[in-house]
């Protein structure tokens, strides 16, 4: 194939499919010069066949390959949330249980009791109506032998910790 481009240029194309030979031959007033295309990397690139007998192959479904990467991508981070939610449950629970230590703490400490209580031990956190306190004392709701003062009301079962937080005690845990 020839083609003039002005001022007397005269460039010759030639293609070889199958010796993958293809070359520009360009004459510049009367000069001759042949420049042959055999790297095969840049035919690499090249999105169609470049030989007679290239595999035959179709073109990828960008749109279709994006959705099932953002489907898949979707599927691990909703895995990934659902275990940091586990995971924050389990925190809130343990933020709950210190929150209740604190507060019992704040209340034992407000209360009036006349002994050193002993680390491990449950004590009892009663209500006196008549001044208006909380008082800690060792005795609890059914270890009376002729009852709770009139003006007294029974607020929880507390047990001194290690690190001298107090923490309720459940009812189910004083029945022994």
């Amino acid at each position: 194939m020839r083609a003039r481009i002005g001022d007397g240029q005269i460039i010759d194309f030639c293609v070889t499919l199958s010796a993958i030979q293809f070359c520009n031959k360009t004459q510049f007033h009367g000069q001759s010069m042949r420049i042959e295309d055999t790297d095969p990397a840049r035919h690499a690139g090249i999105e169609y066949p470049m030989e007679v007998g290239a595999p035959v192959f179709a073109p990828i479904k960008v749109v279709e390959e994006k959705d099932k990467a953002v489907n898949v991508a979707r599927q691990n981070a909703k895995l990934e949330y659902d275990r940091i939610m586990e995971q924050a449950e389990v925190l809130m629970k343990q933020a709950r249980a210190l929150q209740a230590r604190l507060d019992a703490t704040e209340m034992v400490h407000s209360a009036k009791f006349s002994f050193n209580p002993i680390h491990g031990k449950i004590y009892h956190l009663y209500y006196d109506s008549r001044n208006a306190t909380n008082v800690l004392i060792q005795n609890g709701p059914k270890d009376w032998s002729c009852g709770i003062p009139d003006a007294w009301n029974y607020s929880m079962a507390v047990k001194k910790l290690g690190d001298s937080t107090w923490a309720v005690v459940e009812e189910d845990a004083l029945v022994v």
